[in-house]
């Protein structure tokens, strides 16, 4: 779900677009599920989760970005500039 890589972090996200609201629902199969309430069209869903997670995170947009499922649920996201621990509480992760 989150991991440490060499300058950051990087996490697995399962995405389910147009909700009703932004929110971090918690883990799913190894994954960190998170509502995003833009569609899943011309790319607005992907730049609402990076503007959702720089808030929670209280970064830059530009400290995120998507490595991976731009067009898909599942996503991988690297972010900059945070510790482990620090995006654990933030994002509400437990071990």
């Amino acid at each position: 779900m989150i991991e440490e890589i060499p300058g950051g972090l990087r996490l697995r996200l399962l995405i389910q677009p147009k909700a009703s609201r932004n929110e971090i629902i918690g883990p799913h199969n190894g994954a960190l599920k998170i509502r995003i309430q833009a569609p899943p069209i011309d790319g607005r869903a992907n730049e609402e989760l990076i503007e959702f997670l720089a808030d929670v995170l209280g970064l830059a947009k530009r400290q995120l970005s998507l490595v991976r499922g731009d067009g898909a649920r599942q996503k991988t996201v690297d972010i900059s500039g945070l510790g482990l621990d620090e995006a654990k509480k933030l994002l509400g992760i437990k071990d």
